[in-house]
Formats: C-alpha cells, sequence, structure tokens
C-alpha cells in the first residue's frame, strides 16, 4: 500500500495563482505634447499681440513743463511792479498775437510809461513748447540779436542785451518755455514828418528791476 508522502521540514507553499483571461487596467494616457506646445504659443503671441497694441494706444505724455501754463491776455499776468516803479505808472498797453496749439503756445504785450507818445515802452512775449526741446537752440538765437551778457540764476539760462539809452533785452530759458522782455525808447514825428525831440530817459541799470520782474512773471505763470 502506498501512503502519502509526509511533509519534511515543515515547509509552507503560497496559495498557486490563478490565471485569469481580463488583462490589467492601463496607466491613464497622456496628452499629445505637440498640442501642449501648440496652444502655449499661440497663448503667447496673443497676449505679445495684446500688449503691443496697448502699448501704441498709450498716448505720449510729451515733455515735463515745469508747471507752465498757455495764458491769454499776457499783460494781466505780468504785473512788472518794479518797472513801474523806475519808469512811472503805466499810461497804455496793447495785446499782441495769442497761439494755443498742441505743439506751441505764444502770447505777448506791450506796456507803456509816462507820456503815451513819447514814454519807454516794455514788450513782453511768452513762449510755451510743447513737444521739442528749445535748449539746444536757446543761445544761438540768442547770440543772433547780439545778447552776449549771461545772467546767473534766473531759469535755465539767461542772457541780457544792454542797449544804453536805447533800453535792453532780458531773454530766459526755463525748461520748455522762453520768456522775453524788452525796453526801448520811442521815436515820435509831427504831421510834416519829422522828428520830434523826445525828453531823455535814464535808463541805466534798467537790467535790475527788469530782471526782477522777469522772474515774477515766471512764478505767475506757473499758478
Amino acid at each position: 500500500m502506498i501512503s502519502e508522502p509526509e511533509l519534511v521540514g515543515g515547509v509552507e507553499f503560497d496559495e498557486p495563482e490563478v490565471l485569469t483571461e481580463t488583462p490589467p487596467p492601463r496607466p491613464p494616457r497622456a496628452g499629445r505634447p505637440w498640442l501642449w506646445a501648440l496652444g502655449g504659443a499661440v497663448l503667447a503671441s496673443a497676449l505679445w499681440g495684446g500688449g503691443l497694441y496697448a502699448y501704441g494706444q498709450q498716448k505720449d505724455p510729451g515733455p515735463d513743463l515745469g508747471g507752465y501754463k498757455p495764458v491769454g491776455p499776457l499783460c494781466e499776468v505780468a504785473e512788472l511792479k518794479a518797472l513801474g516803479g523806475a519808469l512811472g505808472k503805466r499810461s497804455q498797453e496793447g495785446v499782441g498775437s495769442v497761439v494755443d496749439e498742441p505743439e506751441i503756445s505764444e502770447s505777448s504785450c506791450y506796456v507803456t510809461y509816462g507820456q503815451a507818445d513819447t514814454g519807454p515802452t516794455v514788450s513782453v512775449t511768452y513762449t510755451l513748447h510743447k513737444v521739442t526741446d528749445p535748449g539746444p537752440e536757446f543761445e544761438t538765437r540768442a547770440r543772433q540779436f547780439g545778447i552776449l551778457q549771461k545772467v546767473d540764476g534766473v531759469g535755465e539760462q539767461a542772457f541780457y542785451d544792454d542797449g544804453g539809452d536805447q533800453g535792453g533785452r532780458l531773454r530766459i530759458l526755463d525748461g520748455q518755455a522762453e520768456i522775453e522782455l524788452q525796453i526801448s525808447t520811442q521815436m515820435s514825428m509831427d504831421v510834416d514828418g519829422k522828428l520830434i525831440e523826445v525828453p531823455p530817459v535814464d535808463l541805466s541799470g534798467i537790467d535790475v528791476p527788469l530782471t526782477q520782474d522777469a522772474l515774477a512773471l515766471m512764478q505767475a505763470l506757473k499758478k
């Protein structure tokens, strides 16, 4: 009689594997990398194009005008108190042309002191450059008028042309603004065209009140 073999050593065996016909589930499939790259490129291009459009739509603020503003009747702003103390009371005044365009603003006026037909006259011109920089040309243009005496402490640049008994001219550059004050004596003629003798006016040292009024005008134009 054949008996069942005995298990020696007490070794245990694993349960036998069960084979099935159903395959294990596959890991999730990743998207196609080239589609993701294409989508990113399109998005980046759209953002870049939008940024360029927004940049192009921004308005150029232009140069800093330093507080200067266009004005209308200039002699209402230019009080010229120092010149009044030296030359007497205003007898008449007039207004020149006024220009106010996107590129430039300019206004001018004149004031006569003493006798209207014989007294000294002060003309004032104010030019505000809204686009271009007048600095590189300022001294060159000043020299064309013979204005060679430099004045310190008035704006960025200032030149005075001393005309002696005939008057004088002060030209100032302060940022984008140009200011000119000119004082001159008058000549008068009679009905026959003969020159009328005009009482002389002492204009010695007139550059001092001219400069004082220029500084006051610069402050007034910024208000």
